[in-house]
């Protein structure tokens, strides 16, 4: 018995490892770190993050939580029928070529594939098309899938909430009056490979109550699918950090209700639809109020009657090491009182070893940061800032 899962479980691991959708990912991901630095250098004429920044955060944090993830859907015995791991494929890809990462949440994809299941496959004009194509997709019980939207909409709400602030692009932007404005980008692609009992394999269910939500003979194995959870989120009128944090706290919220309304449809079927539109809808709206909510804010990287806010720093650069933060005022520069680009680097002629800041952090609270320059080396600082309008519209063209 425990050799016949061991044997199913790599086989279920190495059948993951050929997934189309695993290899869609990557070069997903790769494209979308192409474009953030197409639109990095369009502002500031260079790169922020190489073009492999997003596809590091595509192996990070999604496999550990892909596996607590698999051990919950194993022991629950959440089984979803192939037919029905195609479909989301299909739903996922073309879902992805619209390169809003957003629209790869798992409301979305999970959601969609659940609604079409249950609406599509009973409709008389589309039940044809899914006779043929998707034969065994009526087999699909749809509470397993509710819980597992559940569970992968936690998952999204956990990666949100630990890097989805870690990273984020500055750009340069057009403010509602016309005026230039800083504003930052965060765009994520998560693999979370989770392991799923699948009907029609050699082994059986070990315990009475597994699985919880049957499907097929009674017979199992497993595949490994590389479930891809997308994030992006552009935010102007407020700190990245914030607004990036509330976000996730907010898909977190999604997530509990969605997982109260899966556990009932194990009892009233009929919340499968529930959970798969509250999930849908409630994902949606969270996108738009959180739009709503920055826009309504006055911009936040702006150029300052006072200080100049910093709205980007370079990785390994001398302000990292500084410890200088994104959204950091900078007052003065070696005691010279500072407010654009231009007077905060001739501020750094003043001493041309050694440099002496005071800036203001996100509390209002004034604190001093200093360093020793090296030959030219306050030229090359690393920090961004918001720039006139006329010399970026004339870089920019």
């Amino acid at each position: 018995m425990a050799s016949e899962w061991i044997r199913e479980l790599l086989t279920g691991i190495g059948r993951g490892l050929l997934q189309p959708l695993l290899y869609y990912g990557i070069l997903l991901a790769a494209f979308v770190g192409w474009r953030r630095v197409k639109r990095e250098r369009r502002s500031f004429h260079i790169r922020v993050y190489d073009w492999f920044h997003e596809s590091k955060f595509f192996w990070r944090s999604g496999l550990g939580v892909g596996l607590l993830l698999s051990l919950l859907t194993v022991v629950v015995g959440v089984v979803v029928p192939p037919d029905g791991g195609l479909l989301l494929f299909y739903v996922t890809a073309l879902l992805g070529l619209t390169l809003q990462m957003r629209l790869l949440s798992p409301a979305y994809t999970l959601g969609l594939t659940m609604l079409a299941v249950a609406v599509f496959t009973k409709y008389e004009k589309t039940k044809p098309f899914f006779s043929v194509y998707f034969p065994k997709l009526q087999e699909t019980n749809g509470a397993s899938f509710a819980v597992l939207l559940a569970l992968l909409l936690l998952a999204e709400a956990w990666l949100i909430l630990r890097n989805g602030a870690e990273g984020t692009s500055p750009q340069l932007a057009k403010s509602k009056r016309g005026l230039v404005v800083g504003e930052h980008w965060t765009e994520r692609l998560w693999l979370v490979p989770v392991l799923l009992p699948i009907p029609d394999g050699s082994i059986s269910s070990p315990f009475w109550w597994w699985p919880l939500f049957p499907a097929g003979d009674g017979s199992y194995s497993f595949l490994l699918v590389p479930f891809l959870l997308g994030f992006s989120q552009r935010v102007q009128g407020m700190h990245p950090h914030t607004s990036i944090q509330l976000a996730g706290q907010r898909v977190l919220r999604l997530a509990v209700v969605v997982g109260a309304l899966a556990v009932a449809s194990y009892w009233y079927h009929s919340l499968v639809i529930v959970a798969a539109a509250v999930s849908l809808f409630g994902r949606e709206w969270i996108a738009f109020w959180q739009h709503t909510q920055d826009q309504a804010q006055p911009p936040y990287f702006a150029k300052r009657a006072h200080g100049l806010v910093i709205l980007g720093i370079l990785p390994d650069s001398k302000a990292e090491k500084m410890a200088l933060k994104i959204g950091e005022i900078i007052v003065r520069v070696n005691g010279t009182p500072v407010k654009t680009e231009e007077e905060f680097y001739e501020a750094l002629q003043h001493n041309r070893a050694y440099c002496k800041l005071e800036v203001l952090d996100e509390n209002g609270e004034i604190r001093f940061v200093q360093g020793a320059l090296y030959e030219d080396e306050h030229h090359e600082l690393g920090l961004l800032f918001v720039r006139d309008r006329e010399k970026w519209t004339s870089e920019a063209v």
